[in-house]
């Protein structure tokens, strides 16, 4: 069995991710490998200045995502770290979701990425996309997909 000395977890922090990190702890303890958890904040979706959102109300929606996502890293390491592993919490920024973990993955020299999915098919699929789909066709390391319940 291959033995993995880095490891990344990408979560959404949903629900549906939760057996994705189980995973990703299991293979980082069984290794003894430090885990990464990364979460991708999305691209803003709304035009600022244009008449849609005034620039305020985005900086305080961005706030409160920011502090959302962290919150959730923080207890997803703390998590990881009660399971005897070495954790450490990335919050991406700065484009696509999956190019964000992919360039995460890279930085960290990850030799695998751990990546729920919420099994989603036809129109919900293509209107929404799969993170994990294009992480798993890009990435330039093993990708594990753990299907959420």
């Amino acid at each position: 069995m291959r033995t993995f000395r880095r490891i990344l977890h990408a979560t959404d922090l949903s629900t549906a991710s939760r057996p994705a990190l189980a995973r990703a702890i299991a293979l980082a303890r069984q290794n003894r490998a430090p885990l990464s958890i990364a979460h991708a904040l999305p691209l803003a979706a709304w035009p600022v200045g244009s008449g849609f959102v005034a620039p305020g109300t985005y900086e305080v929606i961005d706030r409160g995502v920011r502090e959302h996502a962290r919150k959730g890293l923080t207890a997803r390491v703390a998590r990881a770290r009660r399971a005897g592993v070495r954790a450490t919490a990335l919050l991406l920024a700065g484009g696509a979701p999956h190019e964000q973990i992919l360039r995460a993955a890279r930085r960290a020299r990850a030799d695998l990425i751990v990546i729920g999915t919420h099994g989603r098919s036809g129109f919900s699929k293509v209107l929404l996309g799969s993170v994990a789909e294009r992480v798993v066709r890009l990435a330039s390391c093993p990708v594990l997909t753990v299907r959420g319940r």
